[in-house]
Parts: C-alpha cells; sequence; structure tokens
C-alpha cells in the first residue's frame, strides 16, 4: 500500500522537472494525479499539450492513475474547472502542489511591463488561482486537505530576477496566510519548498551555459541521467510526498529549503532586535542607537560569487565549520540553531 492510497492530487508544471518528479511520486504512492501543464518554453511561450500527457502516459505506464490538463494557470475560470476536474474524476481533492513557472530576468532598469506581468501571473496569480478553488472545496468537506507551494530563495533578493523574487516572496506570504486561515476546516495546512534542482531554469544561467561548453550536455540533461546526481528533480519529490501524507498533519506554515539529500526548516520571520521608548523616536536618536548597537545585523545583502561559474555552496557546506552535527544514525545527521529554538520556550 502506498502512503497516499485513497487521495488525489493537482500538480501543477507537472510536465518537466521537479513537477513531473512530484506528480510521479505521488501517484507511485497511491494519489490520482492531475498533470497540470501548458507545455510552454521557459518563458512561457508556445503551447505544447504533449507535455502532460507523456506523464500521463508514464504514470499509467507504472500501475497508477492520472489526467492530463493543459490549461493555463493564468485563467482563473480555467483552474476553477481543473479542480472541479478532479473532483468529478477522483470523486474529491486533497491536495494541491503548486510548481509551475516561467522566467523573464533582467535587471530592474531594463525589465518591461509585460515582462514583470507575465512573471507575476504565471507565479503568484497562478498560486492564488488554484490554492482560491482548491480551498473552496476544502472549505465545503471540511476535512482537511494539503497545499506545497513552491517559493525559491531568489525571493531573498536575486538581482537580475525582480518580478520572479517578488512573486516568490510573495508565495510565502500566501503560504502563510493560508495556513492560518485554513487549518480550522478539517485540519488543512499550507507549506512552502525552496527547491534546489539542475531543471531548465538553471539551464538558462550564465554557469549553465558553461558546463555545457565543457560537457556537451546541460545541468538538467547531466543530472537526469544520472539518478546519483544531487541535482536531480526527483530528489525534491519525497519531501513533498511526505507533507502530503497524513503523518505530516501538524505541519503547517512552514517555509523548508530542499536541495539535493538535504532538507533545512527555514525560522521564518523572527523579531531580532527591538528597541523601546516612552515617547516618539527622533531620526537623530534612530541614527545614534541603531548602527552602534545592530550595525553588525543589517550588513547589505551578499553581492554575487565573482566566480559565477561556482556551484552554490550547499547547506551542509555552510555549516561544516559550524559544528553541533547530532548523528541521527550512520547515514543522517541533524544540525539545530538552538539559541532559535530556546527563544521560542
Amino acid at each position: 500500500m502506498g502512503h497516499l492510497d485513497g487521495k488525489s492530487a493537482i500538480v501543477t508544471g507537472a510536465g518537466r522537472g521537479i513537477g513531473k518528479a512530484v506528480a510521479k511520486l505521488l501517484a507511485a504512492e497511491g494519489a490520482s494525479v492531475i498533470v497540470s501543464d501548458i507545455g510552454a518554453g521557459l518563458a512561457g511561450e508556445g503551447q505544447d499539450t504533449s507535455i502532460a500527457q507523456q506523464v500521463v502516459n508514464e504514470i499509467e505506464a507504472a500501475g497508477g492513475t492520472a489526467i492530463a490538463n493543459t490549461d493555463s494557470i493564468t485563467d482563473y475560470e480555467a483552474v476553477q474547472a481543473m479542480v472541479q476536474q478532479a473532483i468529478d474524476n477522483f470523486g474529491k481533492l486533497d491536495i494541491v502542489v503548486n510548481v509551475a513557472g516561467i522566467l523573464r530576468d533582467r535587471m530592474i532598469f531594463n525589465m518591461s511591463e509585460e515582462e514583470w506581468d507575465a512573471v507575476i501571473d504565471v507565479h503568484l496569480k497562478g498560486t492564488f488561482n488554484t490554492c482560491k478553488w482548491a480551498c473552496v472545496h476544502f472549505r465545503e468537506r471540511r476535512e482537511g486537505g494539503r497545499i506545497i507551494n513552491f517559493s525559491s530563495s531568489s525571493a531573498w533578493g536575486a538581482a537580475g530576477q525582480p518580478n520572479y523574487a517578488a512573486a516568490k516572496y510573495g508565495i510565502l506570504g500566501l503560504t502563510a496566510t493560508l495556513a492560518n486561515s485554513m487549518n480550522r476546516y478539517g485540519g488543512v495546512t499550507a507549506n512552502a519548498i525552496l527547491p534546489y534542482a539542475a531543471t531548465r531554469m538553471i539551464d538558462s544561467t550564465p554557469r549553465a551555459q558553461a558546463i555545457k561548453e565543457e560537457t556537451g550536455k546541460l545541468p538538467s540533461e547531466l543530472a537526469e541521467e544520472d539518478e546519483n546526481d544531487p541535482g536531480n528533480p526527483a530528489n525534491v519529490a519525497p519531501f513533498v510526498a511526505y507533507l502530503c501524507t497524513d503523518a505530516a498533519a501538524n505541519i503547517n506554515g512552514h517555509f523548508f529549503s530542499v536541495r539535493g539529500y538535504e532538507v533545512a526548516i527555514h525560522s521564518s520571520w523572527e523579531l531580532a532586535d527591538v528597541y523601546k521608548a516612552d515617547r516618539r523616536w527622533t531620526p537623530q536618536e534612530l541614527a545614534r542607537f541603531i548602527p552602534e548597537f545592530s550595525g553588525d545585523h543589517l550588513v547589505p545583502p551578499v553581492q554575487g560569487e565573482a566566480d559565477k561559474l561556482s556551484r552554490p555552496k550547499s547547506v551542509t557546506q555552510q555549516l561544516q565549520e559550524a559544528g553541533g552535527w547530532e548523528k541521527l544514525s550512520d547515514e543522517i545527521e541533524l544540525w539545530t540553531r538552538d539559541l532559535y529554538y530556546d527563544a521560542k520556550q
């Protein structure tokens, strides 16, 4: 028996990369899946309806149940119909995983209104559309549900991605709101994933092009050919599947980084320093106290590495020097920022 037997899911962006890996694993765990993908190019151009159907064929060949949907998630009424498609075919909807996305990268001073709108429409409005209509169903049923939204570390400030970063930060806010508002309806949960995987989005970077010149293949091609490559998109899918299970019913409103064989829990938004006066502040006082006592915390964003070809450090690499790793088994270790949890006691 699978961990998701009897469940039904919608996975957007399920025709390629991470979305495809998620859809296939949910189906392998017993869920019936709507494979949602318009089959567009990386910038959102064009449409290939065969992309979603190919994934459905793979799922069915493996003994699973899936149906393709090739409507755009930016279409409010079409997404309502997609949710109804899941209900009509599977009897209900339990899970929504929002992976779909496009890129229109450009520095803010070069970005057009159309480039801004296109990315916001797919990422933020598309996520709103699926969440809105799923939540209508979840509220009516009052038997719970799972929402897993995909954000990105680009939300922390990717210089050439103002549209993408804004959309991905907005998805975090939407996820937190859903977690706070929907849990009362039978235990609906909402969480966000900030993934890293070698997908076609990575293929668009200068570093990826350099790898292609060196190897003859793009990073996504290399990763999909090698099951042991940490960049393989399939590495992200198991944690998504776990969040969809009944075992994750108490996990709500959290943000997780998933990269290779690592899962990291973000602390979300927490107070760092608090200054309190007994009357209105003056700008002069703030200019005196904040740099002196909080200046070390308010450092400018780190600029990109000079070596654009270097692979970003993994979470584990960054923490190796910090110490404090606890061995949970022969193959698994845990690092915990004790001060964060101590402060919540």
